[in-house]
């Protein structure tokens, strides 16, 4: 990324120069097509959901008033335009409930994971992302792919800082439990007999 400010640049599409808005979405394409995919589920459908996403950038430029990063004002912007397709298509959703959850359970998962391999480990955590809800799906990639803090995550998720800590933890409950589902028994078989 060029070391030249976002700023710089939404300031030159405010004032005309429209090409300038091409920088922009070089920067962040992958960033929001990324976000879209892990939501919507769908390829062409995050492709059209990222689309929307920068159009309506483009359109609300001159809103932008830098009280966030403009980072996280795009994420939100992406995050609204993903909950309005998904509430389009009515997707029905995977509800794990997290009564069956336990620290146990969190503690053997995280050391069953570890035996794997970091490639197979990246693939299986990316799989069972995919399993959860696609709200949890996003915070979890925010917070722990995106680097995104709670404060910055609440902005984009429009609720408090507090309710995206909540959340975060129960989604990452129920992340733990889809992943002691998927992982292979074996594995974790391994582990309980070398406690």
């Amino acid at each position: 990324m060029s070391t030249i400010s976002d700023q710089h640049y939404i300031d030159k599409v405010l004032q005309g120069e429209t090409n300038a808005f091409a920088i922009l979405v070089d920067r962040y394409k992958d960033m929001i097509f990324t976000l879209a995919l892990k939501m919507i589920k769908n390829r062409e459908e995050a492709e059209e959901v990222s689309q929307d996403t920068f159009i309506k950038i483009y359109s609300s430029l001159n809103k932008f008033k830098g009280e966030s990063k403009f980072s996280t004002w795009i994420y939100k912007i992406a995050y609204n335009t993903c909950l309005d397709r998904l509430k389009k298509s009515k997707k029905e959703e995977l509800n794990i409930s997290i009564d069956d959850f336990s620290s146990h359970l969190i503690k053997t998962m995280d050391n069953a994971l570890s035996v794997l391999e970091e490639k197979e480990r990246k693939h299986t955590i990316q799989k069972c992302l995919n399993l959860l809800p696609s709200d949890e799906n996003f915070l979890l990639t925010l917070f722990y792919f995106d680097d995104q803090n709670l404060e910055e995550i609440g902005k984009i998720m429009n609720i408090s800082a507090n309710n995206a800590k909540v959340k975060l933890f129960r989604s990452r409950q129920k992340l733990a439990l889809i992943l002691r589902q998927q992982l292979e028994p074996e594995i974790i078989e391994c582990y309980e007999r070398e406690r």
